[in-house]
């Protein structure tokens, strides 16, 4: 058995990352899980019994050793909400076929274990957008997005260490202000397969 790819998609406020996203989800097939759902699954002791009981028993006994080894020697506290975290996005993972959206899945995951993507715009594109996308006004976009950009970093370099604008963190950056969905729907699953097919490869020269 072999799962399908997990794509994982960090985007800034206003970028249209979200909107990729569920294009990305309907053109593959996938299921697309938002933060809010992520959030969900980690808090709520009935989905996450769910999701890792579909795992197979030697994964399971696996499951551990990864989250230990994710969370070993990062500079935060070990909640219960960051080590459920770990827990579901390396289970995502087992099983596939999953669009996650946020809450650092390319840092829990690494290199090898999906294809991460990050979507930008110049700030100002991010704001016309929230107002013609989302009917925001102007004066409310801008401060969604001051808001928004410090939370996500923050969130990232807390849990991580990391620096979520670090172009070596993601397999694609995209700057979607002047490129349509719908052909980046297209390149990112070109990109996906060659991925995953460079690690295929990869795996049987090991062998």
């Amino acid at each position: 058995f072999v799962p399908a790819p997990i794509v994982t998609i960090s985007r800034q406020s206003g970028s249209r990352g979200s909107y990729f996203g569920s294009r990305l989800a309907l053109k593959l097939g996938y299921q697309r899980l938002h933060r809010e759902v992520i959030d969900t699954i980690c808090q709520t002791a009935g989905y996450r019994k769910r999701v890792v009981e579909s795992l197979d028993d030697r994964f399971r006994g696996q499951l551990e050793l990864m989250v230990e080894s994710v969370f070993t020697g990062q500079t935060f506290d070990h909640t219960d909400y960051f080590m459920h975290l770990g827990r579901i996005v390396l289970s995502m993972s087992r099983l596939g076929g999953v669009i996650l959206m946020g809450r650092g899945g390319n840092f829990i995951l690494g290199p090898k274990r999906g294809f991460h993507m990050r979507f930008v715009a110049p700030r100002q594109k991010r704001i016309q957008n929230l107002v013609t996308y989302k009917l925001m006004q102007p004066a409310a976009a801008e401060k969604l997005v001051q808001q928004s950009d410090e939370s996500r970093s923050h969130f990232i370099r807390k849990l991580f260490d990391a620096d979520i604008d670090d172009p070596q963190n993601y397999d694609m950056v995209v700057n979607a202000a002047y490129m349509d969905i719908e052909e980046l729907v297209e390149v990112a699953i070109k990109a996906i397969q060659a991925k995953f097919e460079k690690l295929q490869y990869l795996d049987h020269e090991a062998d």
